[in-house]
Formats: structure tokens, C-alpha cells, sequence
């Protein structure tokens, strides 16, 4: 079956840098759009950024702009959110989350990963 998997968390001090990544793996036909949300201790999950797989198109929130950039790459199935000048209230779960067309099916469906710790203290 379709799952996603995140690697790339870690213990970083602030103003450090991370790459996470996100691989699609399965009977996969189609990645329509790939997304990375987080969640902090006591907080809700919310939207980092997502990126268009077919245009490559890009969209951030304000958190990430200026700090972060997302990427893909359409041969390996992966995504990838690098993270620079990280500071402590970026710490949280990060989670992969993805509209995949499965093979043999004509619409897609949404997955999660299980997330990727990042911690950023000194």
C-alpha cells in the first residue's frame, strides 16, 4: 500500500540547519501535491508548506518564508523541506502529507507519515 515516511529530524542549535525528507513509497500512479504541516507540545498541527508536483509550483506560510524551501524529486518520490536559521519555537513533529493517485485507481487520496522529531535548543 501507499505510505510516506520522513527521515531527517535531529537535535540542531539555533540558527542551524535541517533537511527532512519524504518518501512516497507503493503502487503510486500519480503524486498530485506533497505538503509539510508540524506540530509542537501542546499545539495544534498546522501548515508549513506544500509543493505542486506537476508545475513545481511553491506556497509557504509565514512562518517558513525566507527560512525554508521546499522541493521534490519526481524520479525518487520525495519530498524535501530544508530548514535554515532554525530557532527554538521551530521545534515540533514534522509530518508529510500527500494527495497520491494508487495505481489502478482514477482519484486520489490523502496520506500521512508518522512524523519527524526536530528539536532546535542549545
Amino acid at each position: 500500500q501507499v505510505q510516506l515516511v520522513e527521515s531527517g529530524g535531529d537535535l540542531v542549535q539555533p540558527g542551524g540547519s535541517l533537511r527532512l525528507s519524504c518518501e512516497a513509497s507503493g503502487p503510486i500512479a500519480r503524486i498530485t501535491v506533497m505538503r509539510w504541516y508540524r506540530q509542537a507540545p501542546g499545539n495544534e498541527r498546522v501548515y508549513v508548506a506544500q509543493i505542486h508536483w506537476g508545475t513545481d509550483r511553491e506556497y509557504y506560510a509565514d512562518s517558513a518564508k525566507g527560512r525554508f524551501t521546499i522541493s521534490r524529486d519526481n524520479f525518487k518520490n520525495t519530498g524535501y523541506l530544508q530548514m535554515n536559521n532554525l530557532q527554538p519555537e521551530d521545534t515540533a513533529v514534522y509530518y508529510c502529507n500527500a494527495d497520491i493517485t494508487p495505481l489502478g485507481s482514477d482519484r486520489f487520496s490523502e496520506y500521512w507519515g508518522r512524523g519527524t522529531q526536530v528539536t532546535v535548543s542549545s
